[in-house]
């Protein structure tokens, strides 16, 4: 599986294509899933362009690239820095009333299995984000570890030499947990090329757009957008 990463917390600034709007967003999925993309990830926004998990503003971004992108599976982000109280999330997934494919839950911020929980209740998958060794001891620790859609491998935006040793033992732990999910490995700036490589030699699934990165690989290229991303991902994976 090949997901496509559209706009993460970047802005117009950092690249001109990177997708706001509800509009911008169904655009740039629809071309990403002619691409090659399989599922789509988005961080919904609000009218000034801020990162939202406000039910309106999901409701809108979820609705625009359904219409373009029928079928394929939409998911959404769950970040702490979107909303960093507790409480105040959990109100929020409350209070979705369109409800996206799956969500990803970063299993070292606070009160994550609390949140897996709920939107495992509302029906909403649930993607277990793991960046370190310590944050999948903690995520088998779970009781409903089996529960979740997929696990997300995320390597800092670093050089290989700084994460292969925590990458290494993250693998070694899930494979002697046996838990039978979909592993979902990539990174971010520096680690997103090596990585997806990565993924397809493993065969696990990967990510590519421009939430990861805004190169091309091999060389200091900047890519066009997510759909020339995710057509170069495509060729690579084979």
């Amino acid at each position: 599986m090949l997901k496509a990463a559209l706009n993460g917390n970047r802005s117009p600034s950092e690249h001109s294509k990177v997708p706001i709007t509800p509009q911008q967003l169904a655009q740039d999925a629809r071309a990403a899933v002619e691409a090659g993309a399989d599922a789509l990830h988005l961080h919904p926004r609000n009218a000034a362009g801020a990162e939202s998990l406000e039910a309106g503003d999901v409701a809108q971004a979820l609705n625009a690239v359904r219409a373009a992108c029928p079928g394929v599976p939409v998911g959404i982000s769950s970040g702490w820095w979107i909303l960093p109280h507790a409480e105040a999330r959990l109100a929020a997934v409350r209070a979705w009333t369109v409800l996206p494919d799956f969500v990803s839950v970063n299993w070292h911020e606070q009160q994550s299995p609390e949140l897996a929980e709920l939107l495992l209740t509302r029906g909403i998958g649930v993607e277990a984000g793991l960046w370190t060794a310590d944050a999948v001891r903690a995520f088998l620790d779970w009781p409903r570890r089996d529960k979740v859609l997929r696990l997300l491998l995320e390597m800092p935006d670093k050089p290989i030499r700084d994460y292969k040793a925590e990458l290494t033992t993250m693998f070694a732990l899930l494979d002697a947990a046996g838990l039978d999910r979909q592993v979902v490995l990539h990174g971010l700036g520096e680690s997103t090329w090596p990585l997806l490589r990565e993924a397809g030699r493993r065969g696990l699934g990967a990510r590519i757009g421009l939430e990861d990165t805004l190169l091309l690989p091999g060389d200091f290229d900047g890519a066009g957008d997510n759909a020339e991303l995710v057509r170069v991902a495509r060729e690579m994976l084979g």
